[in-house]
């Protein structure tokens, strides 16, 4: 695990210091963090003076521009804009929590036409495709880089730049439960709720808010879950599929699902955890994976064409459920088993 250089920092702050513009971009079918690192740090330049503009691709022509429901409360949405009125040459193009190049969509042409890219991320396996990279793997969740990057900016951290960036803290550390909440994620958190924000509002906002449709939904895809007790040798593997008739049905988008996996990682038989998920339209899966710690899913997602965190991780699949699952098994019958 590495964190930047002081040199990283430096040419970073340089960068920021010296832009009159910035173009803000995160990952298709943004999440907390991605969101919410953007948005923060996007408050804070523009009440620095900054002129800031912010956008997220689509990872389809199908896809429409949306924010997801469970993130409309966060403040500073109007920075956003869709992706065809997104600069086509940004002076400074700054990336939140995106690993690749290609996780940012129908935006991704925007490297090659910005003259300066900065990476902001806390990915294990980003691949540092900016001119400017800010890469911490040790740090919980993008929003705590960009934390960073306002002290060091000597911003303020008021409540609208509080809101998002407690929005990415504690939706990257599960509310705080996974391994990556340290003392200093607990300290950072204390700093965003003395602004005074609301965060029992924000938890309800993000966890405890779906529409009935969702309720319906999620009791199909759990009665359909199936366990490998085999997989991943011998740890067990637990799966189940969101399809596009799914959402149809149920009048949903992708983004609305985004919960699945965190209802179907909580079954105890196996180690690993997976929803399949079809984009309505291309017909391409989505796979999100989990893993409770014996098994680096971040390194088999990166065989499988993805990405991620060791024990977060997804990747795109144009493959049926049936072939992908089979491809999925092979992979995790090779992978190495963490010690405990």
């Amino acid at each position: 695990m590495t964190a930047p250089s002081e040199r990283d920092w430096v040419a970073a702050l340089a960068a920021l210091d010296e832009a009159t513009e910035v173009g803000l971009l995160c990952h298709v079918g943004p999440d907390g963090d991605a969101l919410g690192s953007m948005l923060g740090l996007g408050a804070a330049l523009r009440a620095r003076g900054t002129k800031v503009v912010a956008s997220f691709g689509t990872a389809s022509p199908e896809e429409p521009f949306a924010v997801p429901a469970a993130y409309s409360f966060l403040p500073a949405l109007d920075l956003l804009v869709p992706p065809e009125q997104f600069p086509a040459d940004p002076k400074l193009l700054v990336t939140f929590d995106t690993g690749s190049a290609d996780r940012l969509g129908s935006l991704a042409d925007r490297l090659e036409t910005a003259p300066q890219s900065l990476v902001v991320d806390h990915h294990t396996t980003n691949t540092r495709y900016g001119t400017l990279n800010l890469v911490d793997d040790t740090a919980a969740a993008t929003a705590v880089v960009v934390a960073g990057l306002l002290d060091r900016l000597g911003l303020e951290i008021t409540a609208e730049v509080a809101a998002p960036l407690y929005t990415g803290l504690v939706t990257d550390t599960g509310s705080f439960k996974y391994a990556a909440t340290t003392p200093a994620v607990h300290e950072l958190a204390a700093r965003l709720l003395a602004t005074g924000i609301r965060h029992d509002l924000i938890s309800r906002a993000i966890w405890d808010t779906a529409s009935l449709g969702y309720v319906r939904l999620l009791g199909e895809v759990c009665a359909r879950t199936e366990l490998d007790p085999a997989a991943a040798g011998g740890l067990g593997l637990v799966w189940t599929s969101v399809l596009a008739e799914d959402l149809d049905r149920h009048g949903l988008a992708l983004s609305d699902v985004e919960g699945v996996i965190d209802v179907v990682r909580t079954a105890q038989e196996a180690e690993v955890a997976v929803v399949f998920k079809q984009e309505p339209g291309t017909g391409a899966l989505r796979v999100s994976t989990r893993s409770k710690g014996a098994i680096d899913m971040g390194a088999v997602c990166v065989s499988l064409g993805g990405g991620g965190h060791r024990f977060a991780a997804g990747y795109t699949s144009y493959e049926d459920v049936a072939t992908t699952l089979d491809q999925l098994r092979a992979a995790l019958g090779t992978a190495p088993h963490l010690p405990a």
